[in-house]
C-alpha cells in the first residue's frame, strides 16, 4: 500500500458534503501529479444522469448501489495512485468501510454545521439538503456518520479556518510520517 516515497497508494477523502473533499483533492493532485476521481463524477457517468435525477428517478438505494459499484472498480488491483474525493454517505456500507480502508490513507475532512450550511447554500444539486431545514438534516447526518468516519480514518482535519495549501500539506505530511511509522 506503501510506495518508496513514504506516501500510500492513494489518498481517500471522506467527510460530509461542504467539508472540501473536492477542494482539496484538486490541490492533492497539483502538488501530487497523481489523477483525482470523485466517485459523485464516476457515479454520474456511469448513469448517464446527475445525482439529483439518480434520486428523483431512481431513489436513494439505487444511487447506493452505484455508489459501491464505483467503489468496487477503484479497489481492482494494479489501479493507478490516485487522490480519491467520496460522497458524503459513501461510508453508509460496511463492505465500502473496508474497500475505502484498503485503498490508502483515509482522511476525513471536517467542517462545522455552519460552514457546511454556506458552502452548500447555492448548490441545488444536493438532492439530501432539499428539505425546509437543511441545518436540522446535516445536523443529523454528522450524528449518524460521524461514528463510521472515525471508524476508519487514519487522520481527522478541521477544514474551517484554514487555507487549501496548510490543508493538503498538512495531509502530505501526516500520510508520510503514517507510513513510515508502521513496521
Amino acid at each position: 500500500m506503501q510506495s518508496p516515497d513514504g506516501l500510500p497508494k492513494n489518498i481517500v477523502l471522506i467527510g460530509l458534503m461542504g467539508c472540501g473533499k473536492t477542494t482539496i483533492g484538486r490541490k492533492l493532485q497539483g502538488m501530487l501529479g497523481y489523477p483525482m476521481v470523485d466517485t459523485d463524477q464516476l457515479i454520474e457517468e456511469k448513469a448517464g444522469m446527475t445525482i439529483p435525477e439518480i434520486f428523483a428517478r431512481r431513489g436513494e438505494q439505487s444511487f447506493r448501489e452505484l455508489e459501491s459499484a464505483v467503489l468496487n472498480e477503484l479497489s481492482a488491483p494494479n489501479a493507478p495512485r490516485r487522490i480519491i474525493a467520496t460522497g458524503g454517505g459513501i461510508i453508509g456500507r460496511k463492505h465500502n468501510r473496508r474497500l475505502l480502508s484498503s485503498l490508502g490513507y483515509v482522511v476525513w475532512l471536517q467542517a462545522p454545521v455552519d460552514v457546511i450550511l454556506q458552502r452548500t447554500a447555492r448548490n441545488r444539486d444536493r438532492p439530501l439538503l432539499q428539505t425546509d431545514n437543511p441545518r436540522e438534516k446535516i445536523e443529523k447526518l454528522l450524528i449518524e456518520r460521524s461514528p463510521l468516519y472515525h471508524q476508519i480514518a487514519d487522520l481527522e482535519l478541521e477544514t474551517a479556518g484554514l487555507e487549501t495549501e496548510e490543508i493538503a500539506c498538512g495531509i502530505l505530511e501526516s500520510a508520510r510520517y503514517h507510513f513510515a511509522a508502521k513496521p
